[in-house]
């Protein structure tokens, strides 16, 4: 009998992209084929796109400067209808939507840019662009979208109409063989019925993108967020971006025109996964101009506060942290820029790449927000607010440390990633060797998949011995950052023989073992990471000179470092011995461990009910107009 498990896993297997009719600087990272000439030169973008992007930008910065008052969003916890209004007038809706719908039809580098700028000012409007164009109605149109669907809503979008998308349920997170809400066809129409959780934009939508199963299989819809039958039933609230308008969504009978389906019945989780390829690097965007931020604070508070006789910069200790917090920052813009023209110039396949960003970005981002706020001491801990108030700046170090937590869950938490770019790294071995590896495979399978990999393997390990990297002159043009381009070829080829290690040792069992493959993922993180940043201090040199290659040159000292530390724990760790333990725990087998304590938690189910029906509660959708 199939495992609901199974049946998880061949639900995610089918909306895979299975084929990679294009090259992937990630691809071949993984395989331990450093294709260095897949990402350098960076594409570059042609001077008109560049003249449109960077006066773009400077319209955008007036605007925030002008008109948007970061302190007055976090302390109502909305976004004022006006700057709506005025993002919209200056076409920050439709900045990736082409001209010719309406759009500004700008490239994914200043997309980027814009998200980064607006994310660094106020993280919640940064979101409310991001959540609209990244994953809203706009992308999967743009991906799936037939041209009357795309003249029938995208002009709408582009002009400040805010859309978003609907998945998640109180049941269903990342596991979307579990999706209850159905959309059942009713002659010209389908008839949606079910409950949707976290729907950022959803209580000012226009639009929604809404997934809901046709019989077995799942499928993507644009809904009118007026429709009869839909119920904003609240407004959720959470310990950072305030703004945001994320709400609990319920749908009743409501009728939605077979002309609004996307693609193709049971294509909407391919629709989803496909739309987050790029949908992703608004993450990163946001991550990086958060890391800028920290950076400007941390300098200029280590060289005003004075302990001891000298700058508090001065200090080993604090220096050891200006120094993670500058190399990291230069690091995740490198990669967004990286990513983002990649997206641009669309000869790649950058859905590993994208990954990597968008798990890299949140992780670091967090670690970067965490040493800004220890850095600032007690007054990293006061809020903004309670600092102007007694006369010193306001500075809202813990307000970032609040806002970037979500980038570690939002569009895929770190564990969900890790096994997503872990699934895509061992593809290659997974399409020569699969049924060798699957338990359940006939023994007639499982001989001729040893044949093919037999073949496979004989030519690509003797490539995992000797290159690039082992050679002093390589990649010389780098000057002194050479030597980590060294090291990440060197390194690329040592992940490859541990994945492959790893394949050998647990074959099928591979997939359940989520620490060693979650530091496989991590270790081509920061290979790729260090990849970007190298790439990116070069094609500054020339106008920035050595310091560039510093900022870099201290990056990849310190992402080497933790690339090490992640090899020695592929091997000795204590994932064993914890798996063991956690299955103790949840029989209750330490339950003395939690005496002496009360708990403050608001009685109720963990999961609450969502049983399909009309609601009873009052509609709170507040849309902007």
């Amino acid at each position: 009998m199939t495992t609901d498990y199974a049946k998880a896993r061949a639900v995610a297997e089918q909306a895979r992209e299975k084929e990679w009719t294009r090259p992937s600087f990630g691809r071949q990272l993984f395989l331990g084929d450093f294709r260095l000439d897949l990402v350098h030169p960076a594409p570059a973008l042609p001077e008109a796109e560049v003249r449109r992007g960077e006066d773009f930008l400077h319209a955008l910065r007036r605007f925030l400067e002008g008109k948007v008052d970061p302190a007055l969003i976090e302390r109502t916890a909305q976004v004022p209808d006006e700057v709506v209004k005025g993002l919209a007038e200056l076409g920050a809706f439709g900045i990736t939507i082409k001209r010719e719908y309406g759009g500004l039809g700008l490239p994914y580098l200043y997309y980027g840019r814009a998200l980064m700028l607006t994310g660094s000012y106020c993280p919640a409007l940064g979101t409310l662009l991001s959540a609209h164009q990244s994953i809203g109605v706009p992308q999967p149109l743009k991906l799936f979208g037939s041209e009357e669907q795309k003249r029938a809503f995208l002009p709408r979008c582009a002009k400040g109409e805010i859309s978003a998308f609907l998945l998640t349920e109180p049941d269903v997170g990342s596991d979307p063989a579990r999706l209850a809400t159905t959309a059942v066809r009713d002659g010209d129409d389908y008839v949606i019925d079910g409950v949707k959780l976290w729907t950022t934009n959803g209580v000012v939508a226009d639009l929604l993108v809404v997934m809901a199963r046709t019989g077995s299989k799942i499928s993507a819809f644009v809904v009118e967020a007026d429709s009869p039958g839909i119920t904003v039933e609240r407004r959720n609230s959470f310990m950072g971006l305030r703004g945001i308008e994320n709400g609990v969504t319920r749908f009743h009978r409501v009728r939605v025109p077979a002309a609004n389906l996307i693609g193709r019945e049971g294509q909407g989780l391919k629709i989803a996964l496909t739309t987050l390829n790029t949908g992703r690097l608004s993450l990163p965007a946001a991550c990086a101009g958060n890391a800028k931020w920290a950076l400007k604070i941390a300098r200029e508070w280590a060289a005003e506060r004075v302990q001891w006789g000298r700058p508090i910069g001065e200090h080993e200790a604090v220096a050891g942290k200006l120094a993670f917090i500058a190399g990291t920052a230069y690091a995740l813009e490198a990669v967004m820029d990286l990513t983002c023209r990649l997206a641009d110039d669309e000869s790649n396949d950058i859905r590993i790449e994208a990954a990597l960003a968008k798990l890299y970005a949140s992780e670091m981002v967090w670690k970067v927000a965490d040493e800004l706020v220890q850095l600032r001491g007690g007054r990293g801990y006061e809020t903004a607010e309670s600092l102007a108030a007694r006369g010193e700046r306001g500075v809202p170090a813990e307000q970032l440390l609040r806002d970037v937590r979500i980038n570690r869950i939002f569009e895929g938490s770190t564990e969900i990633m890790h096994l997503l770019i872990a699934r895509e790294a061992v593809d290659a071995h997974l399409s020569v060797a699969g049924e060798l590896v699957d338990p359940a495979a006939a023994p007639r399978d499982r001989a001729r998949a040893a044949a093919r990999a037999g073949g496979f393997y004989a030519r690509w390990l003797p490539t995992l011995v000797a290159g690039a990297g082992n050679r002093p002159g390589s990649y010389a043009e780098f000057g002194p950052l050479a030597a980590h381009l060294r090291y990440v070829e060197r390194t690329g080829r040592r992940l490859a023989r541990s994945t492959f290690y790893g394949m050998s040792r647990w074959q099928g069992g591979l997939e359940h073992r989520q620490g060693f493959l979650g530091r496989i993922v991590d270790i081509g993180a920061e290979l790729f990471a260090m990849t970007a940043v190298c790439v990116r201090a070069r094609e500054e040199e020339a106008e920035l000179g050595r310091r560039p290659a510093e900022l870099a040159d201290t990056f990849c000292r310190q992402a080497r470092l933790r690339a090490e530390a992640l090899f020695d724990r592929l091997w000795d760790n204590t994932d064993s011995g914890d798996v063991r333990l956690a299955k103790h725990l949840l029989r209750g087998r330490y339950a003395f461990a939690e005496e002496g304590i009360l708990d403050a938690s608001v009685d109720g189910p963990w999961i609450s009910p969502s049983e399909p029906g009309a609601s009873a509660a009052e509609n709170l959708r507040r849309p902007v107009h």
